[in-house]
């Protein structure tokens, strides 16, 4: 796991450099994106009748699937790229006849007068529609060409570079030392680094001066607690039980074994194993056992009069939704009830 880290850090300070100075890009937030501006009208308005619950679904339109907005059904067109005046979508929420008019009256909802200008620029730019972020396939992109005074020194540095000169901005300086020092160690521990230590940088004139400051950053035991607070919060880790309680309950060891997996930088795919099915492995060792408390982080009650069966349901629930966002990028506490409105489960 540190393997990244390392990398990025190392060949790349001028992210780290230029972390805090970038502006705003404003042309980039003005572009009508279609998971942040498109969906949530979508789902909010139109998902009800024309979404993925087969039963409630009308005239069988979906739109919450790139398929079914963009199929032509015998002349119709919910949404023709390019061509708002020939979607069907757009005549339906702009029409005077109430016969028409989506959504109908009796469903208590209507469109703003701005979401039908977004939605009708979004067509008319060409409707891009995007995937569910967690089902893009991992892409290594082939690093633009630049022509910057600013030096080049890796692939890292092109794509800062060219952004900056598609938004014709001007690199701010590299900061200095002492700078750059207070950033990394932020970065990497999460403290800021001790006056010794911005003494022992600034008097290290070698070449590799960076280079030996993130290595030892890496190899300090605050690297792993740092990192491992990230993960802990992911997990839904507590010192307590989490109900009305509240109390005191045997964690720490999970919370260790967590901390000692960034520090030692155990593989993450060992690191996921040992957490989901450490106890099923051949031979688990104890660690391996410890590190399945992943799935005990759940709010517990040792309660007399706490009902099992609704414990162990609100349990496994619980269970199954932190492994779905943790591992599948998706949010599935909405489908303990019904089909999600957004991820396709």
């Amino acid at each position: 796991m540190q393997l990244f880290v390392r990398t990025f850090l190392k060949v790349s300070p001028l992210a780290l450099a230029l972390a805090v100075s970038f502006p705003v890009f404003a042309a980039e937030e003005d572009a009508i994106d279609f998971v942040r501006d498109i969906r949530p009208i979508l789902s909010d308005n139109c998902f009800a009748c024309h979404g993925p619950d087969e039963a409630q679904r009308k005239v069988k339109l979906r739109l919450d699937t790139e398929e079914g907005a963009f199929a032509d059904r015998g002349g119709s067109i919910a949404i023709v790229p390019g061509q708002p005046d020939r979607s069907e979508l757009i005549h339906r929420i702009t029409t005077t006849d109430e016969d028409d008019l989506m959504p109908p009256r009796e469903s208590g909802k209507s469109l703003t007068a701005e979401q039908i200008t977004v939605l009708r620029q979004w067509i008319a730019d060409g409707a891009k529609w995007q995937q569910h972020w967690s089902f893009l396939p991992v892409a290594q992109p082939a690093p633009p060409e630049v022509n910057s005074p600013t030096p080049v020194r890796n692939e890292i540095d092109r794509f800062i570079l060219a952004r900056l000169q598609r938004e014709k901005l001007e690199p701010s300086p590299e900061a200095d030392k002492t700078t750059l020092l207070r950033r990394v160690t932020f970065d990497l521990t999460g403290l800021p680094p001790t006056i010794g230590e911005v003494e022992q940088f600034l008097a290290d004139d070698s070449p590799d001066a960076y280079e030996k400051v993130v290595d030892r950053l890496l190899a300090s035991p605050r690297y792993g607690e740092h990192m491992a607070r990230f993960w802990l919060d992911a997990a839904r880790y507590g010192d307590t039980h989490g109900l009305h309680l509240d109390n005191y309950r045997e964690m720490w060891p999970y919370r260790d074994w967590v901390v000692k997996a960034f520090n030692e930088n155990k593989p993450y795919d060992q690191f996921i194993i040992e957490q989901l099915a450490g106890d099923l492995l051949e031979n688990p060792t104890e660690e391996q056992l410890i590190a399945t408390g992943f799935n005990r982080c759940h709010v517990s009650t040792a309660e007399g009069g706490s009902i099992e069966e609704e414990v162990y349901v609100r349990n496994v629930i619980d269970r199954v939704v932190t492994t779905g966002t943790v591992f599948l990028g998706l949010t599935m506490d909405c489908t303990r009830c019904h089909d999600h409105k957004f991820d396709p489960i």
